[in-house]
């Protein structure tokens, strides 16, 4: 069995590295703002100066707006995309405190590049983008009218494509395609996604198929169901009630020669289940765990010579990105219809929408609307 670790941060890297932000997020803050293009010196942002529960610290106000710095970019944001790692990060689940003194939360947002730094074409101005990564090593997230994030990280979004579906993509998508990519080619291949009506999972199907792969979906509900065929599973089987040797069993009826690679969401539940039906050589690749000490089948996977990845998307490689980023276009230009919204709040509803995802009520997507298309958005 091989262990490859990809470069997860353990929360006591996570801590070592405060007082350093602490000290950018302080000199960034206080820097003097020239204005924004339409003029303004101060955007609405949501943000907290401590965790805990969502209607208790976010806060809603003006704050400056901040110009982009060299080989940057500001977006003036339309939609804000709310993942479950920025509720987590808010109520501190993870256990390592304060990265900064204030944070403007969400990674994920779209909206028109309506300024550049030093070493960006001054043509990107204008320019619809989706971006990932807005609060991932730095203080300020979409959750306001301006996020300045580096231009690798402003995507260039399709005029058939929502400003909603941009502001979708980032951390589960580039996830989801690091998740299927991991272990090599992936064309012809039986894959494994579990969880597949989940926002990693149906893009994982998505980049999964868009790649050549034969994809076996399992989902938790047959409401799900649809979301993942939606997103091109060859087959989806759905897991509410079923013992895991049936579950097993379902899955080898579709793959009969074992599957080659899974894509899995919930590491401590489901090994046993993925070595059961993983061929020789195969692969698993586990962003997510509920029980963060979870045992495993170790010689069952050693006997099957089995490759076991772990993903921490902040730290991706580069290169990485930029390919899942370039999927991901490529397969919403192909017909994957993307995400369905669930549901729409406006920034000074925010708690409202991290609550809403705390709930877990429903299979879609929770969103901002910063600013209305149309309304200051090209």
């Amino acid at each position: 069995m091989r262990l490859a670790l990809i470069r997860v941060r353990s929360p006591r890297s996570l801590v070592s590295e405060r007082v350093a932000r602490r000290s950018c997020a302080k000199r960034w803050a206080a820097q003097t703002t020239p204005p924004s293009a339409a003029g303004d010196t101060n955007m609405r942002a949501a943000w907290y100066q401590r965790q805990g529960p969502a209607a208790e610290v976010l806060v809603i106000g003006e704050t400056p707006i901040v110009e982009p710095g060299p080989g940057e970019v500001r977006i003036r944001v339309v939609a804000s995309g709310i993942n479950p790692g920025d509720v987590k990060k808010r109520d501190d689940r993870f256990g390592v405190g304060m990265p900064y003194e204030r944070v403007i939360p969400h990674s994920d947002g779209a909206g028109v590049i309506d300024a550049v730094g030093y070493a960006v074409p001054g043509s990107r101005v204008g320019e619809r983008v989706w971006c990932f990564g807005a609060q991932s090593y730095r203080p300020f997230g979409t959750a306001a009218e301006f996020v300045v994030v580096p231009a690798g990280q402003a995507v260039p979004l399709s005029p058939n494509v929502s400003f909603e579906q941009g502001a979708c993509l980032g951390i589960p998508g580039i996830t989801a395609h690091r998740a299927v990519h991991v272990a090599g080619p992936v064309r012809e291949k039986w894959l494994l996604v579990q969880g597949g009506g989940g926002a990693v999972g149906q893009c994982a199907v998505a980049l999964a198929r868009h790649a050549g792969a034969r994809v076996v979906a399992t989902v938790c509900s047959k409401g799900d169901r649809a979301t993942a065929e939606r997103a091109g599973a060859l087959h989806v089987v759905v897991t509410d009630s079923l013992l895991p040797q049936e579950l097993g069993e379902r899955i080898r009826a579709k793959a009969p020669d074992g599957i080659d690679h899974v894509v899995e969401v919930a590491f401590d539940a489901n090994i046993a289940l993925d070595e059961s039906v993983l061929r020789l050589g195969g692969s698993i690749a586990a962003y997510a765990t509920g029980n963060p000490m979870p045992a495993i089948p170790f010689w069952p996977l050693v006997f099957k010579n089995a490759s076991v990845f772990f993903l921490g998307s902040d730290d991706f490689p580069a290169i990485a990105k930029a390919e899942a980023a370039r999927s991901l276009n490529e397969a919403l230009e192909q017909g994957w219809p993307g995400f369905t919204i669930q549901a729409r709040f406006p920034l000074e509803e925010i708690a409202l929408a991290h609550e809403t995802i705390e709930r877990g009520a429903g299979p879609g997507r929770v969103v901002l609307s910063v600013r209305r298309e149309g309304h200051g958005a090209a």
